[in-house]
């Protein structure tokens, strides 16, 4: 699984509905309000490194109201909970 962490400046006025616009997405698994830079982060999780230009520049980016993405993705996930979600999807695959 590739995790890439999207950092958003979007249009104050709409932060709430951009926010669900992004959260309806396929391969976005979170979208938190912040605070600092950037308004919204969202967390992109897909099965290959490739998937995710389909998501950020070929929908996330489309979204009205997204006004500036920056993206990071992880090398490396050390919380508990990614790793059991990263181990039962591969105990799902193999079934």
């Amino acid at each position: 699984m590739v995790t890439a962490i999207v950092h958003i400046n979007a249009d104050v006025d709409r932060i709430p509905e951009v926010a669900q616009a992004i959260a309806d997405l396929d391969g976005v698994s979170e979208v938190y309000s912040i605070t600092g830079e950037f308004d919204l982060l969202a967390m992109v999780r897909v099965a290959r490194y490739e998937e995710i230009a389909e998501v950020v520049p070929g929908r996330l980016n489309k979204v009205p109201g997204v006004l500036h993405t920056e993206t990071h993705i992880a090398f490396r996930a050390y919380s508990r909970h990614d790793l059991e979600a990263a181990f039962a999807l591969g105990l799902a695959e193999s079934d």
